[in-house]
């Protein structure tokens, strides 16, 4: 029988980052981050607050090779009552995170921020706007840890609109599409590679695990009564490994 523990946070948990030190995570919840040790349950305030929340909220975030991270905002369609509601564009930025709690602002006048992502390389950053249904690509310089040179990646595939996204050791994109009921491995130029069908109809993110990172992760958000299974977790064995995550930098003192 698996076991299963919970906890619970006061806000909507939107991502997670391991850091340096090993059991302490850098946790991203709506309207700001904090530290977080799960093995004792202690938590601390990391410093960094989101500007403009509660109308604006965080979304997907992830660490980038030089140990900074990145966090993009979108408004803020988590009701009080924990329904969803109306979400528009043009309000949301992309942020950086430094190790020493510095923020950046990277880019404006998103919708869903989604997909960060960094190239095996490390020469190329891959992030999404959902309402757009645009994944881009930008010059990436890991000793700065700065972006440049935005352009278009992957854009007009009829399947959902681009969520949370995986790169693996070959390069290749496994975006998660919403409303689409597939994953999308897209090739380093571009190009639809393969397209993994699903059983429920939102699939929002995914990540490589096991020893060898050989098994995709994949999250699924609920759609209705009609799919029982939506919002479960599901696991699938892939041919090709994917990349280890990187880990948030902490400041020495």
């Amino acid at each position: 029988m698996r076991a299963v523990r919970t906890w619970l946070f006061e806000e909507p948990v939107v991502a997670i980052s391991l850091t340096q030190e090993d059991g302490r995570l850098l946790v991203a919840l709506g309207s700001k981050l904090i530290w977080w040790w799960p093995q004792t349950d202690r938590r601390e305030d990391h410093g960094f607050v989101l500007p403009g929340a509660p109308r604006v909220r965080l979304n997907d975030g992830r660490t980038d090779p030089a140990g900074n991270f990145w966090v993009g905002s979108m408004k803020n369609n988590v009701l009080p009552d924990g329904q969803l509601g109306e979400v528009g564009p043009g309000e949301g930025i992309l942020y950086r995170i430094a190790r020493d709690g510095a923020v950046t602002e990277w880019r404006h006048g998103l919708g869903i921020s989604n997909t960060l992502c960094w190239s095996p390389d490390r020469g190329t950053f891959y992030f999404a706007d959902t309402l757009a249904n645009e994944i881009y690509a930008f010059d990436y310089d890991a000793g700065a840890g700065a972006i440049s040179g935005e352009r278009h990646f992957f854009t007009g595939f009829d399947r959902g609109s681009p969520d949370g996204s995986a790169i693996d050791s070959e390069g290749y994109l496994w975006n998660c599409r919403y409303g689409g009921r597939c994953i999308a491995r897209i090739a380093p130029d571009g190009s639809l590679a393969e397209v993994i069908d699903m059983p429920v109809t939102n699939i929002t993110t995914c990540t490589f695990g096991g020893a060898d990172l050989k098994t995709l992760y994949i999250t699924t958000a609920g759609s209705g009564p009609g799919e029982r299974l939506a919002g479960s977790l599901y696991a699938m064995r892939v041919e090709v490994a994917g990349l280890p995550e990187n880990r948030y930098g902490i400041a020495t003192k």
